[in-house]
């Protein structure tokens, strides 16, 4: 798919929770192109260790420690390898992927805490590379339409609103493009320096800079979660703060 758009395409398998794939995958990085500009930390696999519903003390914590290792130890595994070559040049843009801007609870308490954790995660980033001209800052997308949810509802790119059928909150979904998009707004900007540290969403930064999904829309997830289930109170700089939520 990059190499159809005009870039070159280069696929690696690689597992992010063994250390000597992801340090292999960076000496491979740096004999080939001699220098990394963006990492994009998209690390998840946890989709199998959640279950909603359930209280905490009712869920596996085998499972929980897997998730934390997929969902947290990779980042910070491949961050640890990915930051050298950054700083070596100079410069550079690391995005930490997440779910969600805000500290509402997410409806496990572990699926919760992993995605939080990489919120702060970024910040932390920020205060340990700021220094050395390397932008550290989380990102989340809206109601994803990956591929995986195009299956699960049934539908195609093609007639995807007939998912809202199943679920209403489908018609605000975005696919993985507007995401991506985003990162490489924040990557011409030359100014994204004063991002650091924060996290931001998919569909804010569309009306900052002004881009839209690949279909030509610019949905707003974060107004859709408003209008429908209420306000919530938004991380500032990686911290939290006052927790509060309105029935719509």
């Amino acid at each position: 798919m990059v190499t159809a758009r005009g870039g070159i395409g280069v696929p690696v398998q690689v597992d992010h929770t063994i250390e000597d794939q992801v340090k292999t995958l960076f000496d491979l990085v740096k004999r080939d192109q001699g220098r990394l500009d963006i990492l994009v930390n998209d690390i998840w696999g946890g989709d199998e260790l959640f279950t909603w519903g359930k209280s905490f003390w009712e869920l596996s914590l085998e499972k929980a420690r897997l998730m934390l290792e997929r969902a947290v130890l990779s980042h910070i595994i491949t961050s640890r390898y990915a930051a050298p070559l950054m700083i070596e040049a100079g410069q550079g843009l690391i995005v930490e992927i997440t779910d969600g801007d805000s500290f509402g609870y997410r409806g496990d308490l572990f699926y919760d805490l992993v995605k939080t954790a990489v919120i702060r995660l970024a910040f932390a980033i920020d205060r340990e590379l700021h220094e050395h001209n390397i932008t550290s800052l989380a990102l989340t997308p809206g109601f994803l339409r990956s591929e995986a949810m195009l299956d699960y509802f049934g539908v195609t790119e093609l007639n995807w609103r007939e998912g809202a059928k199943k679920d209403a909150n489908f018609i605000a979904s975005e696919t993985p493009f507007f995401v991506g998009r985003a990162v490489a707004a924040l990557a011409g900007d030359p100014q994204v320096s004063r991002k650091s540290g924060r996290v931001f969403s998919s569909w804010s930064l569309a009306e900052e800079y002004d881009f839209t999904d690949a279909d030509g829309r610019q949905p707003n997830w974060g107004k859709h979660f408003e209008q429908t289930y209420g306000k919530r109170t938004k991380a500032i700089d990686g911290t939290f703060y006052e927790y509060w939520f309105e029935e719509p």
